[in-house]
């Protein structure tokens, strides 16, 4: 926890998982809140995912790869 890009990928990962799961619940609970924000908030988690994983290929690049 020393390192703080390791902070900024920890939390990019939360932020992922915070979006799918508010998508999952609109989706079992149905109604207008699925309606107006299922579309986006798909679309908002696959560019949060995107930079997530750009994030840590990043992470894993400079700290040699796990060696």
């Amino acid at each position: 926890m020393d390192d703080p890009f390791f902070v900024v990928v920890l939390v990019s990962v939360l932020v992922v998982a915070v979006i799918l799961l508010i998508g999952i619940g609109g989706f079992a609970k149905g109604g207008r809140f699925n309606r107006k924000y299922s579309n986006k908030l798909m679309r908002l988690r696959i560019v949060a995912q995107l930079i997530a994983v750009v994030l840590i290929a990043i992470y894993v690049w400079t700290r040699g790869f796990g060696g």
